[in-house]
């Protein structure tokens, strides 16, 4: 005859927590063991300092400014916008990858930097580049 005892029979069971720190900390040991294997292989290597440009000369390039109002310069010279169109045309015609650089001021509006953009489109001109003072300076002086 199999009598009951007063105590209750409890199951053993596995705690995982304490695995998975003892798993952690393996992990981080094996890391570091490996670090520590790799030998650091370096070149001794004397590299090239920084120069000044030799010259400031620009290639050739129109450089278009765009006045706060609408009016353009080239070269200094102040231009109507009608003639923009034949000036690019004359510089495609040479080189149909004339660079175009575009300097319009800060106040300007959208409508007069895209009015110039698609003038040049319009006349060939493919290379265009920008460049916009976000300093609040004025560009056309």
């Amino acid at each position: 005859m199999h009598l009951g005892s007063p105590i209750p029979l409890k199951k053993a069971r596995v705690e995982i927590i304490p695995l998975i720190d003892v798993m952690f900390f393996l992990l981080a040991a094996f890391m570091m063991v490996t670090l520590t294997m790799n030998r650091l292989r370096t070149l001794q290597m004397d590299l090239p300092s920084a120069v000044a440009p030799r010259s400031s000369d620009k290639p050739d390039i129109m450089e278009i400014i765009i006045s706060r109002e609408g009016d353009l310069k080239i070269a200094g010279e102040r231009i109507p916008f009608s003639d923009l169109t034949s000036r690019v045309q004359s510089k495609v015609s040479i080189n149909t990858n004339y660079p175009f650089y575009l300097k319009p001021d800060f106040q300007t509006t959208h409508g007069n930097v895209l009015r110039v953009l698609d003038t040049i489109k319009a006349a060939g001109g493919s290379k265009i580049s920008m460049s916009i003072d976000v300093s609040g300076g004025d560009s056309s002086q």
